[in-house]
């Protein structure tokens, strides 16, 4: 179990001159809209409390006016709470001095926002080293560095051009850069890709999910638009009137939403293409052999099973045997191609409709999981997608 980066409890922020009157109709329960009615106050963020894992992409989704970006300027102070505390690291971002929180702000927490916000007399390389600069970082050592970001987003060639000469997309990456450049262990994204057209916001979201790949940040990622969250999210928190209605991964989202509120969210989405080979297999479906030999192959394959799984000590496969081996002293073992949990639907009916033969579903290090047939696959499909044709 990884450890969580952020600790949020019980965390309310009310826009309004008087705290004790806010907190007292929270504590009563009251409602967002019924605290305006009342008061005449806002209720930005209402009691949520979760934790973001160490290295994970966790999103935050809602409709305008959920309390989205509020959330994530509570968490990293840019607005003070009405109660409730947040924990990064283990440090209460609520008692640390304004300097301490300058600092941390400056050398380990980055924020990309829709608007672009560069600075249109610099060059793409100032710009992405703006954040060292300000940090106290000497100029070789901060364009050397910014630089190197540059290439990891596509833009070294680039460097010496101003922001106007670029497209949208390519200023994107510059803000991408820019946060990147300080070498931050948690990355805020406030609706980063949502000013950018359709082609371009899933460009800019392969270059996150590689550079996440290759460096495992944590990421707090705000977004109104599910296929954005499904695609590039490890977990899913969706906001409504100031409260968190549901967390859980794409998947739990899809299959268990809490209300309709969060069901509301997959209307006209095909839901299917965010399913992986995780999201499919069947753990029991496919018997298994831990001992090839002729007594063992003979009680796995004794009922309407036509084939098992071999596995190692290490639950890695070895092959397949079919009925024809029963009886056999010496059964012969036939080689099966694995998939990887984390394949996406496309891949997955590929590999399926390619062999008459169940696939085994393998893990990071290549232990078994389960196993995916075509008749699993259709079934999801058909499940997914009828309610949205």
């Amino acid at each position: 179990m990884k450890s969580p980066k952020i600790v949020v409890d019980g965390l309310c922020k009310v826009f309004g001159p008087n705290p004790k009157v806010a907190r007292e109709l929270l504590t009563s329960g009251a409602t967002k809209d019924e605290m305006f009615a009342k008061t005449g106050y806002v209720l930005g963020v209402n009691n949520a409390s979760f934790s973001v894992n160490e290295g994970e992409i966790f999103v935050l989704m809602g409709l305008s006016g959920s309390g989205k970006s509020t959330l994530i300027r509570l968490i990293n102070r840019l607005v003070e709470p009405t109660a409730g505390k947040v924990v990064i690291d283990g440090r209460d971002i609520a008692a640390v001095k304004k300097r301490e929180l300058v600092a941390l702000r400056r050398t380990d927490m980055s924020m990309v926002f829709q608007s672009f916000a560069l600075m249109p007399q610099r060059t793409v390389l100032s710009n992405a080293a703006f954040g060292l600069e300000v940090a106290g970082v000497g100029r070789k050592e901060r364009e050397q560095r910014a630089l190197t970001v540059l290439e990891q987003v596509g833009l070294a060639q680039f460097a010496h051009k101003l922001p106007a000469e670029l497209s949208g997309g390519m200023q994107q990456r510059v803000g991408l850069a820019r946060a990147l450049s300080v070498n931050p262990s948690l990355m805020i994204m406030d609706e980063a890709f949502s000013a950018l057209d359709p082609l371009k916001r899933k460009e800019m979201q392969n270059v996150l999910l590689q550079l996440q790949k290759e460096q495992r940040r944590t990421i707090m990622f705000v977004s109104h638009d599910l296929e954005e969250a499904l695609r590039i999210g490890t977990r899913i928190a969706i906001m409504e009137g100031g409260r968190i209605v549901q967390i859980g991964t794409p998947q739990e989202i899809i299959s268990n939403p809490a209300d309709e509120y969060v069901r509301a969210f997959f209307d006209g989405v095909d839901t299917s293409r965010y399913l992986t080979a995780g999201d499919l297999m069947q753990r029991e479906a496919v018997p298994l052999i831990r001992t090839l030999d002729k007594t063992s192959v003979a009680a796995s394959l004794n009922g309407s099973n036509e084939y098992a799984f071999v596995l190692d000590a290490q639950r890695r496969i070895s092959g397949f045997v079919t009925r024809d081996a029963i009886g056999v002293d010496k059964p012969s073992l036939r080689k099966v191609e694995c998939i990887s949990r984390a394949a996406p639907l496309e891949q997955v009916v590929s590999r399926v409709c390619a062999t008459n033969t169940a696939l085994p579903v393998v893990d990071d290090e290549g232990r078994y999981c389960g196993s995916i047939d075509q008749a699993a696959v259709l079934k999801v499909i058909t499940r997914n997608r009828g309610a949205h044709v």
